[in-house]
């Protein structure tokens, strides 16, 4: 990635951000969000990498962060959780492609006198670089928070720290069980803990992808902003769009039912539904994008059209009917009549069926597809040019979890 590059995606991020009208009670609900995402914008600006150290207690997170610093900043002692919050420290880089960077060491996510556990763990999360330490063999607990790091599109390397408990045989297993246990199709890098090797490593790697993972998690951090925001509209607005969809059923029901004239039905439920749709955009406060628009447009053609086949259907089976009673007039006192009836009830209901239905297409289409504002974060990533496979599977990683994350149907009207 060129080095004007970060410079370009802080700006078009910082033009994003502000054009996002939130309302009061967003900024409130969303203050932890917020507070993250304007920090890893200015990390951004400055050209400043966050490396999060992550672990169970004991396995050496303070004492290899310590190695890379070369002094004794971070505590360590001979009893395990002696690090009870996050805490962090600069180093000072040779890349001359990023200013600084920012080490965190982090209590042992196992440890029972944290206060915090999820606060821990969501800083760590906002790191660009997580190094995982263990001390040996990769437990099941250890597998779920590698797992978790992962599906949030984070880079991970792993760090095989106090190697000096074991001879040489048992190293070789136990790198080869760890890398068993992780995905196949990441690659993720396995580095044992001795001398330099450790420091030399990440030096090297933060000179080939510092720029791209700080430049990959802020806008990450951007998109993950956005859909929350998108979700508590969602929740917020469920049960106004739930009205708006029963006021529009009620009307497109008393003019079906009323109207003899099939082709005015058509053309008037035509235009119901892209008032509901229109009325519904503006609940949502989510503009429509015109791939969106289309296809939700398509839908209501595809809904009139079966509405108006369904009515000629009805209409045609209960002149059927009529014609026979009418025959039998005289023995029915004119209770010919009574097909009408339910000929007006079965297309009342069609209608507020088929508004139902559209209305909770439009609200899922409207918050799927919609936008904020002039671009969506996650299709900056998708233009990001990137070819190196060590980032590319992360990011498909990410784009996968994200869509089966964001599953809303249970908030939708």
């Amino acid at each position: 990635m060129k080095q004007f590059k970060i410079k370009e995606i802080y700006l078009l991020l910082k033009k994003w951000w502000e054009t996002i009208d939130l309302t009061i009670y967003e900024k409130s609900i969303l203050n932890k969000e917020i507070i993250s995402f304007n920090q890893q914008l200015l990390r951004l600006k400055e050209k400043k990498i966050r490396i999060g150290s992550y672990g169970k207690s004991g396995v050496g997170k303070s004492s290899i962060l310590n190695a890379l610093l070369k002094k004794d900043v971070f505590k360590t002692d001979i009893i395990n959780g002696t690090t009870k919050e996050i805490q962090s420290e600069t180093w000072t880089l040779k890349d001359k492609t990023l200013n600084r960077c920012e080490l965190l060491d982090s209590p042992g996510f196992d440890f029972c006198n944290i206060k915090f556990p999820d606060k821990v763990y969501s800083c760590i999360n906002h790191s660009d670089l997580i190094l995982f330490i263990v001390s040996g063999d990769l437990n099941r607990n250890e597998l779920s928070e590698i797992s978790s790091f992962i599906k949030d599109g984070k880079k991970i390397i792993v760090i095989l720290n106090k190697i000096d408990l074991y001879n040489k045989n048992e190293l070789e297993e136990i790198l080869e069980n760890i890398k068993s246990k992780l995905p196949k199709d990441l690659n993720i890098p396995i580095i044992i803990n001795n001398e330099n090797n450790l420091k030399n490593y990440i030096t090297e790697f933060i000179t080939r992808y510092g720029e791209i993972l700080l430049t990959l998690n802020s806008i990450q951090s951007a998109d993950k902003l956005f859909l929350r925001i998108k979700e508590q509209r969602l929740k917020r607005r469920q049960k106004l769009a739930q009205s708006t969809i029963g006021k529009f059923s009620t009307m497109k029901a008393s003019a079906v039912a009323l109207n003899p004239f099939i082709l005015f039905d058509v053309t008037g439920s035509f235009a119901l539904d892209i008032a509901l749709i229109s009325e519904l955009s503006q609940i949502y406060g989510l503009k429509l994008k015109g791939e969106s628009k289309r296809k939700i447009f398509k839908n209501i053609s595809i809904n009139n059209l079966c509405l108006g086949v369904t009515q000629v259907g009805v209409n045609t089976s209960f002149n059927l009917i009529k014609k026979v009673i009418l025959l039998t007039a005289p023995f029915t006192n004119g209770l010919s009549l009574l097909p009408y009836g339910p000929i007006a009830i079965i297309q009342a209901a069609i209608a507020v069926y088929s508004t139902k239905i559209l209305g909770k297409l439009a609200a899922k289409e409207i918050f799927i597809r919609s936008k904020a504002s002039f671009i969506d974060p996650a299709i900056m990533i998708q233009n990001l040019t990137l070819n190196d496979p060590e980032i590319l599977n992360h990011i498909n990683i990410y784009f996968s979890n994200r869509n089966l994350n964001n599953n809303f149907v249970s908030i939708l009207p």
